[in-house]
């Protein structure tokens, strides 16, 4: 057994390759999946190259266990990208390599995986059958098509909501699938995968589809990523953990509403799959398509700099107009000392009333989940706070209970108030489940309905619900983000953001710029229908009529609203004119925590070429009874900022056993919420 194999496996560090030497009976080849031992256990591993990296003797090497020789080796394009994103997100290889496949392959050994192995081998093809009608491409989707054949730099396909972006995914796709190439398709959320993957099996009948996405089963996880890895899958469609998906053929990327924050990923290797999609197609010489009509002020200003094109989609198919945006000042409304202000304004009440009166559809956004943000006692000013969390607990007056959003912590909502007996405890605020029940007063013979992640918990929930709303079941949608982005709702003419005040004066600095994508996306709900757009509107209750965000989206502009946030950006130095990373820590107490980090920032002092921040908590600094601190590190130059962070995290590494208490540490590179 003289065969030395460097072998990828989970340990516990934090950075570096992350590889351990074995001895193997067979000189197996790299990508190789096996089973090797690690002190008392055995565990999974990836042959990540011949050879080993020690120079121990062969006698102070342990033998390998027995490898899964009925999968192909996950190949060198693969290894890359993981390799990548492990060194640039400071993980470790084996942490990130063994994270991203499925985990039913753990528990398989070679004969049950060859039995499934030949089981997909012997799955017929989607019967062959004629591909629907193609609609007629537009003059700007042509010219969309016709740049991006032209070479595989990035490509920003801008299009206003409705402009056809998904018929240029469509026609991409089938351009990369005529040459025998797989395409992937990346969705920021499992509620959009279903319309677009239909969309998909129907345009390419005679293709294997496959999705890739958190809601599968184990079992449907391992077959669809099976038939990825072994080339019989055509499309691959998935949240952002697909973007790994094994791919021998790959020819084509997509990121769909590539600006959206649900591709970041927020726990372990904090990567953003958006990022790496460009770079897998990079690397790949591939194209990368990312789409979307709020682009993120990131991928916007590299299309600035000329390192990525836009193909620019800006007239809805049919020839219909974006909905006139329209902004109603809340202080107009008279105050009545204890009592809730109305949830609508007369003209927008009005606006309501108009589209029942002519058998339309309105849409009310409020992304705010539940009844009321909190539960209040106007004798001893009690409130509904969270007893292991620095947050309200939130009334639900469905199952009447009060819950945590963070924690879950969840109980009856109490008869009187816990601290001084008065059982006139009211609701503050409004929540989705609080304006609907109000609009069911206001208009009787309207039928409201609400989608939310409360009403769509149960299984197919939300497709039923989003069913009766294209089946016209539905007068009146309230819900939250969910519904705003991604549906193509043919009978909604009015959009109504009730409340979006509060992102405007957030202290994280990409909440401007998160607030004008989610409205820009809601008004696209509007007038989707060419007949019907002249009449759509949208209106916007605000304390703040006169801010800069809203007079850029009553001109549906993007490019100056983005324009305006860069300057920003470039005066006071942050992405993307700066690069980030964030230092968090988590302890049961905040002292323990903030003297991990006030030590972490002592190793770094003298550094030039990168800027600490004193540790501070974040917003909701107690989750879970656990306390959380954070501290920020900048740099202006990307590759400084890597070579600094390889460095100092072997030092933390080595430096928590000091500090009893601690819970963990992370970091994150290009965070998204600070």
């Amino acid at each position: 057994m003289t065969n030395r194999i460097a072998v990828a496996v989970e340990t516990p560090q934090h950075t570096g390759v992350g590889v351990l030497d074995y001895l193997a009976d067979q000189a197996w080849p790299p990508g190789t999946l096996l089973r090797v031992p690690l002190g008392r256990r055995e565990v999974p591993g990836i042959v990540w190259h011949r050879g080993g990296d020690t120079e121990l003797a062969d006698d102070a090497l342990r033998p390998a266990g027995p490898a899964l020789e009925a999968l192909p080796p996950l190949g060198e394009a693969w290894r890359r990208l993981v390799e990548f994103a492990a060194a640039y997100y400071q993980r470790g290889v084996g942490e990130l390599a063994l994270a991203v496949l499925p985990p039913e392959l753990r528990k398989l050994d070679d004969v049950q995986l060859a039995r499934r192995v030949a089981k997909l081998a012997k799955l017929a093809p989607p019967p062959a059958a004629e591909p629907p009608p193609r609609p007629e491409p537009s003059a700007e989707q042509q010219a969309a098509l016709a740049a991006l054949a032209e070479g595989t730099a990035p490509a920003l396909l801008h299009g206003v909501t409705g402009s056809g972006k998904t018929e240029v995914y469509l026609r991409a796709a089938e351009q990369a699938l005529d040459a025998g190439r797989q395409v992937l398709v990346l969705v920021p959320e499992i509620n959009l995968t279903p319309q677009l993957e239909a969309r998909f099996a129907a345009r390419f009948p005679g293709r294997r589809l496959v999705s890739l996405h958190s809601a599968l089963t184990p079992a449907q996880r391992l077959k669809n990523w099976l038939q990825a890895h072994l080339g019989t899958a055509d499309l691959v469609l998935g949240t952002r953990l697909a973007v790994f998906a094994s791919l021998p053929r790959l020819g084509l990327v997509v990121v769909d509403e590539e600006h959206d924050p649900s591709f970041k990923q927020q726990e372990g290797a904090r990567y953003s799959a958006r990022d790496l999609a460009v770079w897998r197609a990079h690397d790949a010489g591939v194209p990368v398509l990312l789409g979307s009509a709020t682009p993120s002020l990131e991928t916007w200003q590299r299309v600035q700099e000329g390192r990525y094109r836009r193909l620019a989609l800006d007239a809805r198919i049919g020839g219909g107009a974006m909905p006139r945006v329209r902004v109603f000042d809340m202080s107009r409304l008279p105050r009545q000392r204890g009592v809730d202000a109305p949830p609508l304004a007369p003209p927008v009440l009005e606006a309501l009333k108009q589209r029942l009166e002519r058998g339309e559809q309105s849409l009310l956004l409020l992304n705010r989940r539940g009844y009321a943000p909190v539960l209040h006692c106007g004798e001893c000013g009690w409130k509904s706070g969270c007893p292991h969390c620095s947050a309200w607990r939130v009334f639900h007056k469905g199952d009447r209970t009060l819950r945590c959003h963070h924690c879950g912590f969840t109980e009856r909502v109490p008869r009187a108030c816990p601290d001084c007996g008065n059982q006139d405890i009211a609701p503050i605020g409004r929540g989705t489940e609080k304006l609907a029940e109000q609009l069911a007063e206001l208009l009787p013979e309207a039928r409201v309905a609400r989608i939310d992640a409360d009403s769509t918990r149960g299984a197919g929930a939300l497709e039923q619900q989003l069913g009766a709303v294209h089946a016209g079941e539905v007068d009146v949608l309230v819900g939250t983000q969910m519904v705003a982005k991604g549906h193509d709702f043919r009978r909604i003419t009015l959009v109504v953001a009730v409340n979006p005040d509060s992102a405007l004066f957030a202290s994280d600095f990409r909440a401007p710029e998160r607030l004008f994508a989610l409205l820009m996306q809601a008004a696209g709900r509007a007038g989707r229908d060419a007949e019907q757009a002249a009449r759509s509107e949208m209106w916007i209750q605000t304390w703040n009529p006169q801010h800069a965000l809203f007079d850029a989206l009553k001109r549906h502009d993007y490019a100056a609203f983005a324009a305006s946030q860069l300057d920003e950006r470039r005066s006071a130095g942050l992405p993307p004119f700066s690069h980030l990373a964030l230092l968090r820590a988590e302890a049961k107490s905040a002292e323990v925590a903030t003297a991990f980090l006030d030590e972490a920032a002592t190793l770094a002092e003298g550094v030039e070429t990168i800027g600490l921040y004193p540790a501070v908590p974040p917003a909701v600094s107690r989750v879970a009874d656990v306390e959380r601190v954070q501290m920020l590190v900048e740099s202006t130059s990307r590759p400084a900022l890597q070579r600094f962070l390889a460095g100092w995290l072997p030092q933390l590494h080595a430096l928590r056993p000091h500090h009893k208490g601690l819970i963990r540490w992370a970091v994150d590179v290009d965070p998204l919420a600070i």
